[in-house]
């Protein structure tokens, strides 16, 4: 198994400790001649003058790697078969059929009701889990720092991992009171890359793990894949190391069995599994309505969506592609499938179903990771990376894109389902994304935006419930944080009722 997971994907391993010791000769040999006749050999440039550390970390970093399968994926990627036109798109995309999608705004309230009491059901029976896709960084966001890590600047200042954490203890506790049951675990696997997972593990441990357990929240990695130049060449990070990079989200899929996650899934009996990106503050971890909803269906794999605000939006849409469930980028389909209407509601648009990165899978469906992973395909990331000239040793940090960055996309695998095990489940964007993408101040998608909207978000809770909310208006204050510790979804308030709220607030504890 091992073998077959690092032949696609190498993990970065941690040697510390690990005295080095210089490769045997027809190791050494043979490793070069395997590179020499995948024309890679440049690779070797810098070996003869390296101590017998570098000379080590290199040779194991290279042994790591199945130049086959390298230069086929970067062969493909770089040479892709021909796009279809928007115009021939247009003959083969359609929106879900009703019967694979359901929608929060519009369903019966009797329907979200009995979703929302199955997944908790699931929930006390240990049948759930959750995974985090949060290799990212928060470069962009002017932190070195894991994204995860990040305070969008509310008046807790808690981090988005807290606030994810508070929201799986929180639905602990829900089924717990249905149940009149203890100790109810909701496992929290969190996908880390090479340089978010010590900054992660350290920031949880510090924290306790924000009172879910130790044994409870798994850290693991992606796996990562070389940078390669545009001619198609492997590329040196330093005279010592190859350039890598993380394998992009769809990584999650190999990961989940190089680091025994799913290994550690079936042991614990789990049934259903809840994925999901870090950088939505709104997200509802372990959501129970979304849960019970997949679960009811009995599918492999569902989505959320949210309503595209415009014809506009720059979002991937979630559709039928040849008659398979699929995600089309915007930049795919032209201005007139952009903005055609729904015929069964004209007030919409056809193709409307915004993909937010947030998925339900069966434990059924990844029993079968082996099956497909080697078959889903990798994308071109055009980048600017810094390399060291093998001609003569100098380190370039280039001014425009001088390579590329293999990724996979964890959408990919959607196509390989039949219908009747997909469905999606509309929601309120105002209720579930809130994505955080860009630097403070930028107006859009920033910490800015990520903070008014849980603040309004907890105003409308706290109306709900009776409660009246007075914004400090004089100094530009509005919106109440309501802490998940209290409230999941906006239930639980009825204390507040007839109470006044000044804002900015934050409501820990009743």
């Amino acid at each position: 198994m091992n073998t077959l997971m690092e032949r696609l994907h190498m993990l970065s391993k941690d040697e510390e400790g690990v005295p080095a010791k210089e490769p045997k000769e027809e190791d050494l040999k043979k490793l070069r001649e395997q590179y020499d006749k995948a024309d890679q050999g440049h690779v070797f440039a810098f070996y003869d003058e390296l101590d017998v550390k570098d000379r080590a970390a290199l040779f194991n970093q290279l042994s790591t790697i199945d130049l086959d399968h390298i230069n086929a994926i970067t062969k493909k990627a770089l040479h892709p078969p021909k796009q279809p036109s928007a115009d021939e798109l247009a003959h083969v995309l359609e929106p879900l059929p009703e019967s694979a999608v359901a929608s929060i705004l519009d369903s019966k309230s009797e329907d979200i009701a009995s979703w929302y009491s199955s997944g908790l059901d699931l929930v006390a029976e240990g049948k759930i889990a959750v995974v985090l896709m949060a290799g990212g960084q928060g470069t962009r966001l002017g932190s070195s720092e894991p994204k995860g890590c990040f305070n969008i600047g509310l008046p807790s200042g808690k981090s988005l991992f807290q606030i994810q954490a508070e929201r799986i203890w929180k639905v602990q506790q829900l089924a717990e009171r249905k149940h009149d049951k203890k100790n109810i675990i909701i496992p929290w696997y969190i996908m880390t890359s090479g340089p978010t997972r010590g900054p992660t593990e350290k920031f949880f441990q510090e924290r306790d793990y924000f009172g879910l357990g130790k044994d409870n929240v798994v850290i693991f990695e992606q796996g990562v894949l070389p940078c390669i130049s545009n001619e198609g060449r492997i590329l040196l990070e330093t005279k010592a190391k190859v350039a890598v990079a993380p394998d992009g989200n769809g990584g999650i899929y190999q990961a989940l069995l190089m680091s025994s996650v799913r290994t550690d899934m079936r042991k614990r009996g789990i049934e259903h599994i809840h994925a999901y990106c870090v950088d939505n503050c709104l997200v509802k971890v372990a959501d129970p309505v979304f849960i019970g909803f997949a679960a009811s269906k009995d599918v492999d794999i569902a989505t959320k969506v949210v309503r595209k605000r415009s014809a506009k939006e720059s979002v991937g849409l979630i559709l039928l592609k040849n008659g398979k469930p699929d995600v089309v980028e915007y930049s795919e389909i032209d201005e007139a499938m952009a903005e055609a209407k729904d015929p069964k509601q004209p007030d919409v648009l056809k193709f409307r179903a915004a993909n937010i990165v947030n998925h339900y899978y069966s434990f059924r469906f990844l029993e079968t990771i082996e099956e497909w992973a080697h078959q889903l395909p990798h994308h071109v990331a055009r980048k600017k990376i810094p390399y060291v000239d093998t001609d003569n040793g100098e380190t370039i940090k280039p001014e425009k894109p001088n390579g590329i960055k293999l990724e996979q996309f964890v959408f990919d695998v959607f196509s390989r389902l039949e219908l009747e095990k997909f469905a999606s489940l509309e929601v309120k964007r105002e209720d579930e994304f809130s994505p955080l993408k860009n630097a403070k101040g930028t107006g859009e998608d920033d910490p800015d935006t990520s903070k008014k909207d849980i603040l309004n978000q907890g105003t409308r809770w706290i109306e709900s419930a009776g409660g009246t909310v007075i914004s400090e208006e004089e100094i530009g204050a509005t919106g109440v944080e309501v802490s998940p510790l209290i409230s999941y979804g906006g239930e639980g308030l009825d204390f507040l009722k007839g109470k006044e709220i000044k804002a900015p607030a934050v409501l820990e504890r009743e």
